[in-house]
């Protein structure tokens, strides 16, 4: 199937809040929570989309001519670019009755895995989605990164023994997670953590532990101090809180306050080869991308995967040629115009 047919057949099966639409901006889902719209006026998806498309690359190509290398490592495992599929819950409720959460963790990390990158995996209250996703990212080799939400203690460490039972590369924690209303009024309470709460956490992890959900130079600094390897730059595609800045916004200045002190990877918006370029030429060292990956898996299964990684794959590649760069080392923010 191509691109395009993929797209087509999402459009049959997805829904009613979501609309498998030909460009993934946030516009035709806003306010619609639950659903994969933004909390609010639902401005905080279609930020996050729209700065990603202001940002101008710098073409040059007066270099050596040679051949571009997307690859990328990552918490010593390489892959074939610097893309992953983020972690996304309640399939049903948000994007149609085709999958379960299993169901879609189950497609999503071996297709993932096959196609040479990993999936970020989601959580819920339903403790089969947790259980579901440590099988198969055990079935994977472990190439894949589950995500626990910011339960209680209690809940958590349960969480962490089943995930590590699948031996991770690395577990992360969306922390913005807080602002989701499932999590809220919970007996024992759930949601936002200190730094000691989160330094427990990451110990308990075992592996390279990832906070998902900084927007902030002062949330990084925290998380670099509660030993955490890595971060992801998000504000849950918008959905947690209106009037939030986009990532691309706040991602430089983070870059510059804990760069080389622990991984950044960066979501929320980001469509293309290009954009991934983008926020590679911004300092982060690799992307998440969360709803279009979705579409693929409604659309394609397994083969929607390997086509849109296929796609990003050769976007990045054709991007990084026009600019000058042979490799994810060499691009830089002199390659975005204005930086």
């Amino acid at each position: 199937m191509t691109y395009q047919e993929i797209l087509a057949n999402a459009r049959t099966c997805s829904g009613p809040f979501c609309k498998a639409c030909p460009v993934c901006n946030g516009a035709a889902c806003k306010n619609t929570v639950p659903g994969p719209g933004a909390k609010g006026s639902g401005t905080g998806a279609m930020r996050n989309y729209q700065k990603w498309q202001e940002l101008c690359v710098n073409m040059d190509t007066i270099c050596e001519n040679k051949s571009v290398d997307t690859s990328c490592e990552l918490f010593g495992k390489q892959f074939v670019l610097p893309v992953f599929a983020a972690p996304v819950g309640a399939m049903q409720m948000h994007y149609g009755e085709k999958y379960t959460d299993l169901e879609y963790n189950d497609i999503l990390v071996s297709a993932c895995a096959a196609a040479g990158i990993a999936a970020f995996t989601g959580d819920g209250t339903n403790p089969a989605v947790m259980e579901a996703a440590a099988n198969a990212l055990k079935n994977a080799g472990g190439l894949g990164v589950p995500t626990v939400k910011p339960w209680n203690i209690d809940i958590i460490r349960q969480k962490m023994e089943q995930v590590k039972a699948a031996d991770p590369f690395a577990i992360a924690m969306d922390i913005d997670a807080a602002g989701l209303p499932f999590l809220k009024n919970l007996t024992p309470p759930a949601g936002s953590k200190t730094v000691a709460e989160l330094k427990e956490i990451a110990k308990i992890a075992g592996k390279p532990f990832i906070l998902k959900g900084i927007m902030t130079v002062s949330g990084a600094k925290k998380a670099l101090e509660a030993g955490a390897s890595g971060i992801v730059v998000s504000n849950h595609g918008g959905r947690v809180l209106d009037q939030c800045p986009a990532t691309a916004e706040v991602l430089p200045a983070i870059v510059d306050a804990v760069g080389g002190q622990m991984t950044i990877l960066v979501d929320g918006g980001i469509r293309s080869g290009m954009d991934v370029f983008k926020a590679l030429a911004l300092g982060a060292d690799g992307v998440l991308i969360a709803r279009p990956f979705v579409t693929m898996v409604y659309g394609g299964g397994a083969e929607g995967v390997q086509v849109f990684v296929d796609k990003l794959k050769a976007e990045l590649a054709d991007t990084m040629a026009m600019c000058g760069a042979h490799s994810i080392a060499d691009i830089d923010r002199s390659m975005l115009y204005g930086f």
